[in-house]
């Protein structure tokens, strides 16, 4: 497969007539989460009379209001009433299709849409999107891909979840700057409201149930993620993920390139891992006969299958856009793994201990646990309806024991005792009685952790969910479990 020159068919074609069409429309913003007050200033700046509106009404959201108000929006708080007239929603991506307000906007014809949507209406016309979507991962690829891009002198910024909404990346900032090229992380909520995105290329990393309250299952989950290979759109594929595949088929554009990724020797088309190489057959002149050398495996940290697929995922995405092969080495060398994500935190007595509080699904926790051959497993919190059977019974034959806390507990221990009747388990509630003042339920759940391992193991936090009930959120589990091992 030839290179594919940015310019090729990521552009997208130039509105005919009116090239702003907000200029006096009348939009509302449904929600004052992270989006919203973004959404609106944008609006606002394309002069459109903007309503924003939200159920709370309490000390978060007041300010919040009180700015938007002041630059010229209106704002409704403790309601969320459809607006007369309107033109165009534009939802935080959390609020639920089934939500009144969007329910009503449905009925009556008018257009929702999220606020990757409405940044993709408004970008400059040869800023080139790179977008990155799937159940794990996403973060990591994102950041990757942003650290190789600038190895090769690009200017890139990655959005989305990662910083910079992506709304303001569409604007030109303070200094009347905007970026070339953004690495785009899209939740499958951004995706369901999402209509004209045509990404230059973009990956599906994996798909796994996650978030099935809000898409009604797993197909109507995966198939807002498949939104992300449009029409036009070069589609990176992970072979060894069936979703992945599938999505790609079915809602791409036959005439554009599929690119595999494997964690093996990749054929014509793919990138792959040859010994400890990661090279590339896809972008190169003559795919049937020659392959380019990327990176090694030494250049990926942490190494981990997982990670591997991650930063396989990012390279092909950045060679779509012809960075060279020596930029996507730089760019993985280069590159920081976010805290709380398979960080090594200590050794102590010949047993490694490693945070991967981010772990908060079970699919995330299967990738982490197949990462190490002896694992004391520290497990639990909310499980927000997914299932544990397949996460255990795939990683019985890494567990020397499991250390159990949090609501959902249970079926850990049940899926365990099913699964691996011998394995010692403990379940730890809250910090041992008599404990000093600066001790956690962590301190309580290392020890025990401790005490169950041997040389040679490592004491795994991959709690498989969420963490709301014991903790403010992941970072602080993770922080918990790694003062709490510094302290041991």
């Amino acid at each position: 497969m030839p290179h594919h020159h940015p310019s090729d068919s990521s552009q997208t074609p130039a509105p005919a007539g009116n090239d702003n069409p907000f200029t006096g429309a009348r939009v509302c913003v449904a929600g004052l989460g992270v989006s919203g007050p973004p959404v609106a200033r944008a609006l606002l700046a394309r002069g459109a009379r903007v309503v924003v509106v939200d159920g709370r009404d309490d000390d978060t959201t007041r300010p919040v209001a009180a700015a938007l108000t002041e630059a010229g929006a209106e704002v409704v708080l403790g309601d969320t009433p459809l607006p007369e007239d309107c033109d165009l929603v534009v939802t935080s991506p959390g609020w639920r299709p089934d939500s009144p307000l969007l329910a009503r906007a449905t009925e009556a014809g008018i257009e929702v849409i999220g606020d990757v949507e409405l940044a993709w209406r408004i970008k400059p016309a040869d800023q080139v999107w790179l977008a990155i979507t799937g159940t794990n991962g996403k973060t990591t690829t994102v950041r990757m891909l942003e650290s190789i891009l600038r190895a090769d002198g690009r200017d890139a910024l990655a959005v989305g979840n990662v910083g910079t909404p992506v709304v303001d990346a569409v604007q030109p900032d303070s200094g009347g700057h905007v970026h070339d090229i953004l690495a785009v992380e899209l939740s499958s909520f951004q995706l369901h409201w999402s209509n004209s995105l045509r990404p230059h290329a973009a990956t599906v990393l994996n798909v796994a149930p996650d978030h099935l309250d809000w898409h009604g299952g797993l197909d109507p989950y995966a198939r807002a993620k498949g939104r992300v290979f449009a029409r036009g759109t070069i589609r990176v594929v992970n072979t060894a993920d069936a979703w992945s595949v599938r999505l790609a088929e079915e809602d791409g554009d036959p005439h554009t390139p599929v690119v595999g990724l494997r964690l093996d020797t990749p054929r014509a088309g793919e990138l792959g891992v040859v010994e400890d190489l990661l090279v590339d057959r896809a972008f190169v002149a003559e795919p049937h006969s020659s392959a380019e050398e990327l990176a090694t495996l030494g250049d990926v940290r942490p190494a981990a299958p997982h990670n591997v697929a991650n930063a396989l995922a990012a390279a092909a995405l950045a060679r779509s856009v012809g960075v060279a092969p020596a930029s996507v080495k730089a760019g993985l060398a280069a590159f920081v793994p976010e805290p709380h994500r398979i960080a090594h935190v200590a050794s102590v007595a010949g047993v490694d201990y490693v945070d991967d509080s981010k772990a908060t699904n079970p699919h995330a926790a299967a990738a982490s646990l197949n990462s190490y051959a002896s694992v004391v497993w520290i497990a639990g919190g909310l499980l927000k309806g997914a299932e544990v059977d397949d996460l255990v019974s795939g990683a019985v034959s890494r567990l020397r024991a499991a250390v159990l806390i949090g609501a959902d507990r249970e079926r850990i221990r049940e899926a365990l005792a099913k699964h691996a009747p011998d394995l010692p388990v403990v379940e730890v509630e809250g910090p041992e009685p008599g404990a000093p003042a600066d001790h956690t339920v962590m301190d309580a759940v290392v020890a025990r952790a401790a005490a169950l391992a041997e040389e040679g193991d490592t004491v795994l936090l991959a709690p498989a969910a969420a963490s709301m009930d014991m903790f403010t959120n992941y970072p602080e589990r993770g922080r918990f479990f790694s003062d709490a091992v510094h302290r041991l």
